[in-house]
């Protein structure tokens, strides 16, 4: 039998790596014995069912005929379901502590072992039960874990799960030959434990037993139990519901399997991994073919995930091919390493995802480390290839050196990246400034992201100046990176102001007085600090206060008034003379407390009450003054201040004491009480107010209820003044270079400086005598680099020291000094490959070190050492003499032997730090076909969208010579399998320009090479590289100069001293070409080309040595070629440029001028004029010029005659630069003399008024036309003079010309108006006119425009209800019969009736619908017609418009009824009726009215009744009569005639006057009387 294929996987493990249980197992296939065991979900535990069952299922097996084998499909597939549950019952069994391998399930089905009497209960759910055969019982075991010396966690777990398949396989193999008669079964199981009972004669007696009891199981099983109908019918329903499942799988199967072959496992989708918060739920999904279809494990960190173990916490699902993990509320523990295992019988595949499961809190849970678990260090973890032992950290996108102003945010970072990379752990990050570790703080914020690590300050002050270190460490290894950050001060509100202090901290504390400190600012702002102000602020409030009235210049000072116990926050303020500059930074909170009684408060018992309190009965003794204090003494001592400490007494009874503190001048005994009101309660106190330059002793007494004690023993004489003194100034300040951008400054420390704070640096550049500094923070020490310098420039430096008592004076200034790099010696190289081997050397590559040590690379040291079983040897030189290619044969090596290499690079500053070890290379013949990789890669010519990428030919090229190479591309952060060629087709040179970048993407590249047999191995990768063009970057420039010489140029302004610029063709160095000739100076270089031909196409660079890879290049194809040649004959044989060539033209007054201009004229330019090819001169008949400012050339005649036909030519000589222009005329002689003349008559006509526009017209806004011209050369006496037909018109206003426009308005503009309009000016200088003829077609045209200003000033539709109907109406400025006015209902032409009429009205143009139906509904359009064009208004006149016009139609039509047929009086009355009293009044009345009016009469508003004397008659409807038989007096009065039918009333008035004839006599008398009166 041949070996498993887990063994075939693995023939490298001893069998003496295995445990006992492990190889009994692989013992049981390699003897080929007919045995099985269910092992589930990896366990290392086996347990085997006795041997007898074993050969009982065997003769089972054997006995099977090959017709059923449709059955026995289907039992497979059964029987693997029940497999399954029974793994599922195993992980809840051990879950449970369930060990007993005999643990037994019920099954419902044929017998496939016998049951025990004592079976244990069923741990499958009543579903799963369900779903089970019956009668069938399945061994369930449980096992239990060891740990396998010598293996992998990975290899053991491969080994245990092939095996647990197999042997699964062949037991459901051998059930499928089962019978399913109970009477069969059971004979041949007794018969065949009987031949196991006479083959093992040795077996144990529990063996025995078990098989007894099977035997009596099955005889009591043979019992028939006769079935009830109801039993019978469920238990067939049950069988044709299990035989349609089976059918159903089967035909799902075959669908799966359509090939009917074997697949190994494949994953279709991987678990991807995922990054989640603590208590939210995860998803990890797979998808997986193969044939059988394959059993799916989940491990969490190679351990099986048993999903009884915590219920609710896993969830594993499988459905069709798609399996699903689901792990819920994530914990801290679940951040892991996560494998699904796929086997069947054609092998094992798995795939891994991580979970990490983040917190929002950064701490560390020690609590994960739970009892039992491994405590191994942070940098070990287990990976599925074993244990990690060491870790390499590197940094990449580095901070580099920072610059930044107070109040300003910036942030820090890089990238970390860490290998091997192992999920579940994460690296520990801390970041230091100036050796001090940090911490987060409302100043400062920290991120890890996973993969960047990022320090954020949210706002800078000069705290923060410093030198910045970022360690990552993972367990005992850690890398660490620094650089150094600059603050400057933030631009003074007042100009001239000093700059904030720093560093303010509260040194001491107690109830009576904090002492705060800081440091000076570097800045003064142009005039000495007078001192400092400061300001606190109780912790919880916005109110700052001045702690002192003066300033103070001692960087110290110990601020009282404060109330115990409370927590205060400070800050300082610098004053000059011109102002106060901005407060500090804060300081940290402090409390106003003693020391011991801030210890006493943190130290307190933290125990919970207990209840118990003991009273004790000792009587308080009686008060006792306290001693004096002990060890008093002066602790600072300025010239503002004095600080005094002591200790307490030994004597001082059971409460508390305080102090009082008395002073005296020295010499005298006139002690004086300094704190008179309140008594001191802390053993320190800061005295004020002391005279400068005097001399005090102190002494100090101590105070409580019992009285005042004696005086402390006086302190020695005190001098007030500043005990600290100013430190001297540094000396031998010594410049150093470092890089392009900074300096090393080092100094003689200060002699003697006491309490030393630092010292600040300023730079200067040489000769302007503005000084900068340099550091606004002070440091330490004796040395200090200087960032931010320009390259090139000179510097001077100067030092000065700093303490609390002020700032030193200024050192001599430094030596100036250039900013240039220094030289160093180079870094480490990298990326050591092999590029061939052969059977006793090898030749290795490598890549040029990073940073070169500003001084060009002169050689390379190779090193390397043989490795025997892992363990390496000593190291030995492989060449004497330093090579200067990246690549070397390394010779007389031993053949399969192994071995490590590393290079050291060499530069005129010395050897460099040797590279890294490389990995293990074996020494040995190649014999692959294909190339080897190409090596030496090479970025350059970097830009935002393209890059040039070179490279070397492989050292080996294969069986055949290399053809290609194809060039790979990807983001430098894309997968594997992200990797696209740029070229389909494999390219010859070993060069690539690559386009299409985007820009700000870093990319990698490789290289791989072709020969005929076939592509190599792919190169070291190039980069990555960022796709960016930098700040200043240029591009080569082509030039011609004037003797047609070609040449390439280019510039650098970032050029080094070391730096040299390199020319190449095609990427292969022109140092050696006789074709080019290359000429540098400075920060420029010109290669110019002797002969410029065909044989000099190519592609030309320029590199720059000893800089950050800056290069250009130019291509020069054939069709460059091309304008290049022809640019150069243009400078070698000049012509001067033209403008315009030679033309003619005829000026205003028939002259006719020959001109042509040039691009340029020098003053040395001349002209030749060329006639008939004689040169013609100056003289009456030609006038020549030339403006040289404007390069015109001009020739003039007089008179163009016939004799002057031919070809005229202008001749320009400038410098070596000539050129010509000609024109010929001939056979146009007598048109430029008809233009001539008609030239010289339009001179003489505008001498005189004229019309520099002629007569035109022009339809104005309110429709009216206006005939307009422009007039020229007028004066007061010139007239115009309007004309129609010959007639004049007379115009009422007078024609103003200041704007030279006059104007005839003719409005409504219509027929009548067409006609020959004619205008003339004339005074004493002449006259000229202009005519315009608007008749016919220029009529039409004019009225087609009048048309359309009128339509087009139509106003919309409206709708008007009439007594007739409907009237749909719009406005026109005025109508005209040329204007065609169309109607259109719902797009039908509206045919006019009767009934349907249109017309005009004044400016209305209506269309009237009489008795309107609801058929008139609809939509209306007017179409105003112009002659060209139609101009449309619509209207809907339907829906609600429809209804309220027709609705207010009714209403207007029934009142004009009513008003119709309403009553009125006709006539007949008359207003005043005047009668002498006696005769007879009759007046008669016509009146009207259908129906016919009813007539009545009034008489003073009152009615009035027939009678004898007034007779009131109303005949045939239509006549009233009124008749008064001898009127009287009484008779005078209003009258009134009512007439009155259905449709309305009218009243008609009179009024009658009787008068006496005797009456009017005697009132004439009187009257006349009256009149002579008055004439006397």
């Amino acid at each position: 039998m041949s070996l498993p294929f887990y063994q075939r996987s693995h023939q490298h493990y001893d069998l003496s790596y295995r445990n006992k249980d492990l190889r009994t197992t692989v013992s049981h296939y390699q003897q080929e014995k007919k045995r099985s065991a269910i092992y589930t979900q990896g366990s290392t535990a086996y347990s085997s069912r006795s041997s007898a069952a074993h050969r009982q299922e065997s003769e089972a097996f054997r006995q099977a005929s090959a017709s059923s084998f449709q059955q026995q499909a289907s039992q497979y597939a059964l029987s693997s379901d029940v497999s399954r549950k029974a793994a599922s019952a195993y992980d809840y069994g051990s879950s449970h502590g369930l060990t007993d391998s005999s643990l037994l399930l019920d099954d419902n089905s044929s017998k496939l072992s016998p049951k025990p009497k004592r079976a244990k209960h069923s741990l499958l759910s009543g579903e799963e039960k369900e779903n089970l055969p019956s009668d069938y019982m399945v061994p369930i075991f449980s096992g239990r874990q060891k740990h396998v010396s010598g293996i992998t966690d990975t290899e053991e777990e491969r080994i245990k799960e092939a095996a647990a398949y197999i042997a699964q396989r062949n037991l459901l193999a051998k059930e499928e030959g089962i019978t399913t008669s109970k009477q069969s079964t059971a004979s041949k199981q007794s018969m065949v434990s009987k031949q196991s009972t006479a083959s093992r004669q040795s077996m144990a007696s529990k063996q025995s037993m078990v098989s007894k009891q099977a035997t009596s199981t099955l005889q009591q099983e043979e019992t028939f139990e006769k079935k009830s109908r109801k039993v019978v019918i469920r238990e067939k329903a049950e069988r044709l519901s299990l035989r349609k499942t089976l059918e159903e799988t089967e035909a799902y199967h075959a669908k799966l399997n359509e090939d009917h072959l074997l697949h190994a496992p494949e994953f279709i989708i991987k678990p991807r991994s995922h990054t989640v918060w603590e208590k939210e739920n995860v998803k990890l999904h797979c998808s997986i073919a193969g044939w059988p279809e394959p059993r799916v494990t989940w491990y969490k960190n190679q351990v099986p995930i048993n999903v009884h173990a915590n219920p609710g916490k896993y969830i594993i699902e499988s459905r069709y091919g798609m399996h699903t993990l689901e792990i819920n509320a994530c914990d801290f523990e679940d951040t892991a390493q996560y494998r699904a295992s796929a086997m069947n019988v054609k092998g094992e595949l798995s795939a891994y995802a991580s979970v990490v499961v983040k917190r929002y809190k950064g701490e560390f849970d020690e609590t994960r480390f739970h009892a039992g678990a491994s405590t191994m260090p942070l940098s070990f973890a287990v990976t599925p290839y074993g244990y990690a032992s060491k870790f390499e950290i590197h940094f990449d996108d580095k901070f580099d050196v920072s610059f930044g102003r107070e109040g300003e945010t910036m942030s820090l970072g890089c990238r970390v990246v860490i290998t091997p990379e192992i999920k579940h752990f994460q690296p520990e990050i801390q970041w230091y400034r100036n050796g001090v570790p940090l911490s987060p703080s409302k100043w400062v914020q920290t991120l890890w992201s996973g993969e960047r690590a990022t320090l954020t300050f949210s706002h800078l002050n000069k705290e923060d100046e410093g030198l910045y270190t970022i360690r990552v460490r993972m367990g005992e290894y850690y890398e660490q990176y620094s650089a150094y950050v600059f603050v400057r001060d933030a631009d003074a509100e007042i100009e001239g102001a000093p700059a904030a202090p720093l560093d303010v901290k509260c040194l001491e504390a107690n109830k009576d007085y904090i002492i705060v400190s800081w440091k000076q600012p570097a800045v003064d702002g142009g005039s000495p600090i007078l001192g400092y102000f400061i300001d606190k602020c109780e912790v919880g409030t916005d109110s700052w206060s001045q702690c002192n009235d003066t300033p103070v210049k001692f960087a110290r000072f110990p601020v009282t008034g404060l109330i115990e116990g409370r927590s205060y926050i400070f800050r300082v303020r610098a004053v000059n003379k011109t102002g106060i500059g901005f407060p500090s930074r804060v300081s940290e909170p402090v409390a106003a407390l003693d020391p011991a009684e801030k210890a006493r408060l943190k130290s307190r018992p933290s125990a919970p009450w207990t209840g118990q309190i003991i009273v004790t009965e000792e009587e308080p003794s009686e008060g006792i003054v306290p001693g004096p204090p002990t060890d008093l003494s002066v602790t600072e001592a300025t010239r503002s201040y004095v600080v005094l400490s002591w200790k307490p007494p030994r004597q001082r009874g059971h409460e508390g004491i305080m102090y009082f503190v008395e002073k005296c001048e020295a010499g005298t005994e006139n002690w004086q009480r300094v704190n008179t009101e309140l008594p001191v309660k802390s053993p320190r106190f800061a005295l004020f107010d002391l005279a400068e330059g005097k001399s005090y002793c102190f002494r100090v007494r101590c105070s409580n209820s019992a009285g005042v004690g004696e005086p402390s023993d006086a302190t020695e004489v005190t001098v007030v003044g500043d005990k600290l003194d100013i430190p001297k100034a540094p000396g031998k300040i010594v410049p150093s270079r470092n890089t392009d951008t900074s300096v090393v400054v080092s100094w003689e420390e200060s002699t003697d400086a006491k309490e030393l704070v630092g010292y600040y640096i300023e730079a200067s550049v040489a000769g302007s005598g503005k000084w900068e500094p340099c550091n606004n923070n002070p440091v330490k020490g004796s040395r200090f680099t200087c960032h931010g310098l320009v390259t090139g420039q000179s510097y001077i430096f100067r030092v000065r020291a700093v303490n609390a008592a002020g700032l030193s004076e200024y050192s001599q200034d430094s030596e100036a000094i250039e900013v240039k790099a220094a030289i160093a010696p180079p870094s480490p190289p990298h990326d050591i490959t092999c590029l061939e081997s052969f059977r006793d050397s090898m030749v290795l590559g490598w890549k040029q070190p990073d940073k070169i040590g500003g001084a060009e690379i002169t050689g390379y040291y190779v090193n390397y050492r043989e490795v025997i079983d892992g363990v390496p040897g000593k190291w030995r030189e492989a060449n004497v003499k330093a090579v200067s290619e990246e690549a070397y044969k390394i010779s007389n090596l031993k053949e399969n032997m192994v071995y490590q290499f590393q290079v050291a690079a060499m530069n005129m500053a010395g050897l460099g730090a040797p590279s890294a070890v490389s990995e293990c290379f074996k020494c040995e013949e190649w014999t692959i076909a294909v190339p080897g990789p190409p090596h030496s890669l090479k970025c350059s010519e970097v830009r935002k969208d393209s890059l040039v990428l070179q490279w070397k030919p492989p050292v080996h090229s294969g069986r055949t010579p290399v053809t290609g190479y194809f060039v790979d591309v990807k983001e430098a952060k894309a997968k594997e399998d992200q990797w696209r060629g740029l070229n389909e087709a494999a390219i010859k040179n070993v060069y690539l320009k690559v386009r299409g970048l985007k820009e700000g993407v870093s990319y990698v590249f490789r290289v791989r090479a072709i020969n005929q047999v076939g592509v190599g191995k792919p190169s070291d990768l190039a980069g990555p590289v960022v796709a960016e063009t930098r700040t200043g970057t240029k591009e080569v420039v082509v030039n011609v100069d004037d003797d047609g010489v070609i040449s390439l140029n280019f510039e650098c302004d970032q050029m080094t001293p070391k730096s040299e610029f390199t020319w190449s063709k095609d990427y292969v160095s022109t140092e050696d070409s006789p074709r080019l000739e290359v000429e540098s100076k400075g920060n420029k270089t010109k290669m110019t080309f002797k002969d410029l031909g065909m044989d000099d196409l190519g592609i030309y660079s320029c590199d720059v040595t000893d800089t950050d890879g800056i290069a250009s290049s130019y291509l020069i194809d054939e069709e460059e070629l091309k304008r290049l040649l022809a640019l150069s004959h243009d400078h070698k044989f000049p012509t001067v440029p033209v403008k315009s060539e030679l033309a003619v033209e005829i000026l205003e007054k028939g002259q006719v001028r020959f001109w042509m201009q040039a691009e340029k004229l020098s003053g040395n330019a001349k002209v030749n004029y060329i006639f008939n090819e004689k040169e013609i001169f100056e003289g009456p008949k030609y006038k020549m010029h030339i403006d040289r400012n404007t390069g015109i050339i001009e020739m003039f005649m007089e008179k163009l005659q016939d004799e002057d036909e031919g070809t005229y030519t202008f001749q320009l000589q400038d410098g070596k630069a000539t050129n010509h222009s000609t024109v010929v005329l001939i056979g146009d002689v007598f048109k430029l003399q008809k233009e001539a003349e008609f030239q010289r008559q339009e001179w003489i006509r505008k001498q005189g008024p004229h019309f520099a526009e002629y007569l035109s017209w022009e339809v104005t806004g309110e429709c009216n036309v206006l005939l307009k011209c422009k007039v020229a050369n007028i004066k007061k006496e010139t007239h115009i003079v309007w004309y129609k037909d010959e007639r004049e018109i007379s115009v009422d206003e007078k024609h103003d010309f200041k704007d030279g426009i006059c104007t005839l308005l003719i409005t409504e503009f219509s027929k009548k108006d067409a006609g020959i309009y004619e205008v003339i000016l004339k005074d004493d200088r002449g006259k000229d006119k202009s005519r315009l003829k608007l008749v016919d077609e220029a009529f039409k045209e004019l009225m087609t425009e009048v048309c359309k200003k009128i339509a087009l000033s139509a106003t919309d539709l409206k709708i008007q209800s009439t007594a007739e109907g409907i009237r749909l109406y719009s406005f026109v400025t005025y109508y005209v019969e040329d204007l065609k006015v169309n109607w259109s209902h719902n797009g039908t032409a509206v045919r006019y009736s009767d009934r349907v009429k249109t017309g005009v009205t004044g400016e209305q143009i209506w269309l009237q619908i009489n008795e309107p139906t609801p058929n008139d509904k609809g939509k209306y359009i007017m179409e105003l017609f112009d002659g060209k064009t139609g101009h449309q208004k619509t209207v809907d006149l339907s829906g609600q418009a429809y209804d309220e016009a027709y609705a207010e139609f009714q209403r207007l039509k029934q009142a004009a009824i009513a008003e119709k047929n309403r009553a009125r009086v006709l006539g007949g009355l008359p207003d005043v009726v005047t009668i002498q009293e006696g005769k007879a009044l009759n007046l008669t009345c016509n009146v009207w009215g259908d129906p016919p009016p009813e007539v009545s009469w009034l008489k003073n508003e009152k009615a009035l009744a027939s009678d004898d004397h007034c007779n009131l008659k109303f005949e045939a409807g239509k006549t009233a009569y009124f008749t008064i038989n001898g009127v009287s007096t009484a008779d005078s009065g209003k009258y009134g005639l009512v007439v009155k039918n259905k449709y309305g009333s009218e009243t008609s008035d009179f009024t009658v006057s009787v008068f006496i004839p005797e009456e009017e006599a005697r009132m004439a008398a009187l009257e006349a009387q009256k009149g002579g009166k008055k004439a006397k």
